[in-house]
């Protein structure tokens, strides 16, 4: 039983597909439209937004670190990019602008807290402040409409069959990085500079750029997202964003991404992300009225990273039990009633 619930632990990504089909699975029973091609395809390009926001938030948590400011660089990006639709810009152009708006920001929020030293949770709540107040100032307090339909469009096409076309992509691009993260020497630092700073140091990692890699890549996926809420969404308004850097947190700590640094997969961030965007769903097919959607999304996440808690705790206990009986047996039985008053006091 003890190997059985060990590797449920380890295998986090397997935990939260295992959740995410019980969620299916009992909503489903309650409204069985819940569980049709045609709504999890809709669930899925839901998901696209906080999956990109989720794959930058895990570079920057597995160099334990934090960004709280990807949710008004979502902001900013959206406005940016609506306002150059709207004036007929060129999608390059577009683009490139957009991605320049994270990658500045991602910047900014590296150096300063590499070079300077600021903890990123100052940080980043600062630049979320700063970005918030530009975007107002950028659209004049407006909202951004009257988008031209090919991009609108964008988000609705299918491939292969009924796939969805920005599903299909974020699927891709996410495979890439999780295999460039597990299985590229380079990709491996992010979480070696979480997991142990001074040891990263010691090899020869350069620490100080990889965290400021990481802010900057949490910043292009951010954009990202902005560029994907446009296309969804249709127009900007001026709180296109809020609350987008918790969800993205929540979508890491759900699929195993620690915020103790070093342990995680951007696979297990995006079934976290998924699950978020399921939750709400969810509760629309459950008829629970929408101002819940906050309180319920956050009991199960509580519930869900509190049990995954008590199982490593258990675990982690098991471990002291077993080296503990052995270093008994090997004292002999004379010496075993005071080793076992030792197990009892670290336990």
């Amino acid at each position: 039983m003890k190997f059985f619930v060990n590797r449920f632990v380890k295998n986090r990504e397997v935990t939260v597909v295992i959740f995410l089909l019980i969620l299916f699975s009992l909503v489903g029973l309650k409204n069985p439209a819940f569980v049709s091609p045609g709504n999890l395809m809709l669930t899925l390009k839901g998901s696209v937004m906080y999956i990109a926001l989720a794959i930058g938030m895990a570079f920057v948590i597995l160099t334990k670190e934090i960004d709280v400011s990807v949710g008004s660089i979502l902001g900013m990006s959206a406005a940016v990019a609506a306002t150059m639709l709207r004036n007929g810009s060129g999608l390059f152009s577009i683009i490139v602008v957009t991605l320049m708006v994270g990658i500045v920001s991602g910047l900014v929020n590296g150096i300063g807290v590499t070079k300077f030293k600021i903890p990123s949770i100052v940080m980043t709540l600062g630049t979320n402040g700063i970005l918030r107040g530009l975007m107002f100032i950028y659209t004049g307090g407006k909202w951004v409409e009257n988008l031209p339909d090919y991009f609108k469009q964008a988000s609705q096409k299918s491939i292969f069959g009924n796939m969805n076309s920005f599903v299909f992509f974020t699927f891709i691009i996410m495979i890439i990085i999780h295999l460039y993260l597990t299985k590229a020497r380079n990709g491996k630092y992010f979480a070696a500079v979480g997991d142990n700073l001074e040891g990263a140091n010691l090899v020869g990692i350069k620490v100080n750029f990889m965290k400021i890699l990481a802010f900057v890549l949490s910043g292009v996926f951010a954009s990202i997202a902005g560029m994907v809420y446009v296309s969804q969404v249709g127009f900007v308004g001026n709180v296109a964003g809020n609350g987008a850097e918790m969800t993205a947190i929540a979508s890491c700590v759900l699929g195993g991404v620690s915020l103790n640094g070093g342990v995680g997969s951007v696979l297990g961030a995006t079934f976290g992300a998924i699950i978020m965007n399921s939750i709400n769903t969810a509760l629309v097919f459950l008829k629970v009225p929408a101002y819940w959607n906050n309180t319920i999304s956050g009991l199960l996440l509580i519930v869900i990273v509190s049990s995954d808690a008590l199982i490593s705790r258990y675990l982690v206990n098991s471990a002291i039990k077993q080296r503990l009986s052995v270093k008994t047996e090997s004292n002999g039985d004379g010496k075993k009633e005071e080793i076992g008053g030792e197990i009892n006091e670290q336990i």
